[in-house]
Formats: C-alpha cells, sequence, structure tokens
C-alpha cells in the first residue's frame, strides 16, 4: 500500500507505516496544482495530511481510497468530493486534546496576568509594578465552556485544579444525549450557549466546524459577557465573529486570547495581518494549539493505527463521511444455504427489477450451512421480482419484506 503524507509528520509515523508493509512517500512541502500533480503521477492509495488543503481536483486525479488527517478537524478537506468517490476519510480525534487544553490556560493566565506585556514593557527598559500588580486571579472565577468534546473536557479538569467553577453548554446536553466525560468531574450544565455565558469571567470555545456552529458567537452572544471578561477561542476561527469581537474589545473591555482566525494561510510561514491582534488586550498565537511534541507523537501513532487497520483488515477507524442514513426504504431478508452464487443471484434479480442495494449484510451460522442475507433497498421489490429470486435458485430456503421504521 502506498502512502504519500503531504505534510509535516513525525519521524516515528513514518517508521511505524514502514513498519506496517506500507511504501512512504514523503513530499511535505506539497501542496495546491503540486500535490494534484503529485497524486496523479504517483497514484497512491492513502493521503496523509495535517493543515493541507485537500481538494475536489485532488481527490479526483488519482486513485486515492483512503484520506487521513494526521489532526481532529477535517475541514481543509473536500468531504463531500471524496463521499462522491467512494474515499474513506479519517482523523485523528482526542490526541491533542491536553496540547490544546494547555494553551487556553496558558492565554487565560497571560490575560490575567498581562504576561506579554510585562515581558515587553521589561525587554524596554521599563519597571511598572504598580501596573502589572493589577490581576484578578483564577480561584473562584466563573468559566464558561462551549463545546464538551475531549478538548472542553481537559480544560475543564485543568481550570477545576485551578479553583474555577465551570459551566458547560453542549449540543450533546441540549439534545438529552449521555455525556462521554468523566463524572467526577464537578460541572454545571447549561441548556443554550446564552445561559452559558450570561455572567461569566472567562468563555472558551471548543466546538467543532458545521453549518449549525459557524458565526455562533456573534454580537447577540457577546453583548451578554461581562465587561472585562476573558475569551478565549483555539478552536475554529470560523466559530466568531471577529468583527463583533473587535467591537466587544473596544466598548466594552472584554479581552481576548486567539489561536485562530478566518483566512489564515494555508502554509506554515507567510505574511498575515489582522486588525483584531494589534488591539490593547488582545493575544494571538499562531494556531498553534495541538502542536506539542507529545501531541504530534500521539498523532502519528493513530495514524500510523488507522492506515494499517485499513491495509491488514479493509476497516477504517474514526470514519467522519460515512451515511448516517441511508435512502432504503425496505430490507429484504434471505434464508439460504451457504453456496456460491446464491446472492449474485439475488443481486442481479433486483437490478433487473431497478432496485438498488444501499447495504447488505450476510450472517453465516454454526457449520457454515446456511445463512441469512439483510439487504437494505430503496425501494419494495415487486412479487414479481420475488418470486423470480425464490424460484431462480435452489439453494434460497426462505425470503420476506421488512419495511424500515423511521429511526431505525
Amino acid at each position: 500500500m502506498k502512502v504519500l503524507i503531504a505534510d509535516k509528520f513525525e519521524k516515528s509515523g513514518i517508521a511505524g507505516l514502514e513498519a506496517a508493509g506500507c511504501s512512504v512517500l514523503y513530499e511535505p512541502e506539497l501542496q495546491d496544482a503540486a500535490l494534484a500533480a503529485a497524486i496523479a503521477e504517483s497514484r497512491p492509495d492513502v493521503l496523509v495530511v495535517r493543515g493541507t488543503r485537500v481538494t475536489a481536483a485532488m481527490i479526483e486525479s488519482g486513485g486515492l481510497s483512503l484520506i487521513v488527517r494526521a489532526g481532529a478537524g477535517y475541514n481543509t478537506i473536500d468531504v463531500a468530493a471524496a463521499s462522491r468517490r467512494g474515499i474513506y476519510v479519517s482523523n485523528c480525534p482526542g490526541k491533542n486534546a491536553i496540547a490544546v487544553a494547555e494553551l487556553t490556560l496558558g492565554l487565560i493566565l497571560a490575560l490575567d496576568r498581562r504576561i506579554p506585556d510585562n515581558v515587553s514593557e521589561l525587554r524596554m527598559g521599563r519597571w511598572n509594578k504598580n501596573e502589572f500588580s493589577k490581576a484578578r486571579g483564577l480561584y473562584g472565577r466563573s468559566l464558561a465552556l462551549l463545546g464538551y468534546g475531549s478538548i472542553g473536557q481537559e480544560v475543564a479538569r485543568r481550570a477545576i485544579a485551578f479553583g474555577m467553577e465551570v459551566t458547560v453548554w453542549s449540543r450533546r446536553f441540549s439534545e438529552g444525549r449521555p455525556s462521554r466525560g468523566d463524572d467526577r468531574v464537578p460541572i454545571r450544565t447549561a441548556a443554550s450557549p446564552e445561559a452559558a455565558v450570561d455572567g461569566a469571567d472567562v468563555v472558551s470555545v471548543h466546538l467543532a466546524l458545521s453549518p449549525q456552529t459557524r458565526g455562533l458567537v456573534n454580537d447577540a452572544l457577546l453583548a451578554r459577557l461581562k465587561p472585562g471578561a476573558l475569551f478565549i477561542n483555539t478552536s475554529r476561527g470560523e466559530l466568531v465573529d471577529y468583527t463583533a469581537l473587535e467591537r466587544a474589545v473596544r466598548e466594552r473591555g472584554v479581552r481576548a486570547g486567539l489561536d485562530v482566525f478566518p483566512a489564515e494561510p494555508s502554509s506554515a510561514a507567510a505574511e498575515f495581518t489582522t486588525p483584531i491582534v494589534l488591539l490593547p488586550g488582545v493575544y494571538g498565537t499562531h494556531h498553534i494549539g495541538g502542536s506539542t511534541e507529545q501531541a504530534q507523537e500521539a498523532i502519528a501513532e493513530e495514524t500510523v493505527r488507522v492506515i494499517a487497520s485499513y491495509k491488514d483488515t479493509g476497516k477504517v477507524p474514526n470514519l467522519v463521511n460515512l451515511a448516517t442514513k441511508t435512502p432504503a426504504t425496505h430490507t429484504l431478508v434471505v434464508r439460504h444455504l451457504d453456496r456460491p452464487g446464491v446472492l449474485a443471484h439475488v443481486f442481479d434479480r433486483l437490478r433487473s427489477g431497478h432496485i438498488n442495494v444501499q447495504e447488505t449484510e450476510n450472517v453465516i451460522f454454526d457449520g457454515a450451512e446456511a445463512a441469512v442475507a439483510r439487504i437494505n433497498l430503496d425501494g419494495p421489490p415487486s412479487d414479481a421480482v420475488l418470486q423470480s429470486i425464490q424460484a431462480g435458485n435452489r439453494d434460497i430456503l426462505d425470503l420476506r419484506v421488512v419495511p424500515i421504521q423511521e429511526g431505525r
């Protein structure tokens, strides 16, 4: 199996892929047209990226069957284009959670104690203890977390160790789904983002980017922050209306720690300007939340696990683009002898009836003499089709059609 790595990647990960029997092409500087050309020329089975954009043109230029995002988010990959061509897209969720949580707490501390400004003043030869002694402290302060996935949970653990009171809003909670977190972490839950941020001393965003969350942090939400509150975003720039955040900084004294921005450069080094980082009380970092040695080693290890599983079993862990609901309306249940050609006959008769198979499962009984196939279809087969299936192969013992109930 040929693997093209088109981003910086740990040496341990390359060694792990080679030990798993993969042929590795390591081209970390490839992007845009050069990457599309490399995919077309070398025709890898697997593409591994971190921040490099993967476009429809790249996906359609070669014979890829798997794209792995060596990280959590996958908004830089055209997942819809991959799905149209039956290409798996996988990621490495949670492996950088501790690293992002550590930066989040670092930004909170930096804002509260104005650490960068302290350093800057000293470097300019100025001693200003009276000014920089003005800090509120974190103990007993309230922290609102928007999102409670693996990163949000790690932030909560660390904030509680600082003596902060943590309130969480998560769609999981508002939809009645159980938490996957640690029940020993004492958090309070809020019914809405607005309820979470009301009266909070610190607000930190840890949401995945989706049509529902894009621009979630807007003028109306920011207006609920108390004057002088701290706002942290180490998640995705597109979750926040940065023009509205600028107004909150200028007019209400909100102070912000930002690791992500809209329209960030796609390369690791580039010219980049954004007005908000020039404001007093705003500290910006270079989208480095997950960039610790520990996190990158963990991500490399998980990437190797995903690709090795695909190579050895055909199964892909951490898939992000399988359908949660297909157009299937009926299930054809076929009880049959475990003989060659039975399912081929069934599928041929369904094709003649212009019925499409959405999913199929064939369960073998002890002794490998008989089996039951469950075949999900996009419509009910006619009586004539069912009769042709039953009569056309003597190894078919029985069949029936079951409507698929909504929510199954």
